[in-house]
């Protein structure tokens, strides 16, 4: 059975896609920890990130850092934190968020409640640094 991050990724699921090649995807989590929130998603569904072939997790960094970027652009945050923690779905997903403090990065503070409209505001805001070249 695919997992939820392969149905989003093959478009059974909506998602806010900021980034997309023919080795990753990132896109907006529906519970952000801070706005810009973001999934760096391999499209090949590997569970554990110790088991990613070095090269993917190699680009897989390569995404990340210039999400990080677009959203120090977009979000002006202290930090961006990057995180892989890969309990809730089974599915390598790495979390690039713009954080202010360590709390920050505390999933229990995560916005359960984010709105449609909150979400697409930070897609956008991100998918503009992204185009302005950050």
């Amino acid at each position: 059975m695919a997992s939820l991050f392969t149905r989003i990724i093959d478009g059974e699921l909506p998602g806010r896609f900021v980034h997309s090649d023919e080795q990753a995807v990132a896109f907006l989590t529906i519970a952000p920890l801070r706005p810009g929130h973001t999934l760096v998603v391999p499209r090949l569904e590997v569970d554990h990130w110790l088991d990613l072939d070095p090269d993917l997790a190699a680009h897989l960094m390569v995404v990340a850092q210039r999400i990080g970027r677009a959203q120090q652009v977009a979000f002006s945050p202290v930090r961006v934190g990057l995180m892989i923690a890969g309990l809730e779905v089974p599915h390598t997903h790495l979390h690039v968020v713009p954080i202010g403090s360590e709390a920050d990065l505390d999933f229990a503070r995560a916005d359960h409640g984010a709105t449609p409209e909150a979400l697409d505001a930070a897609a956008e805001r991100l998918r503009d640094a992204l185009t302005q070249g950050a």
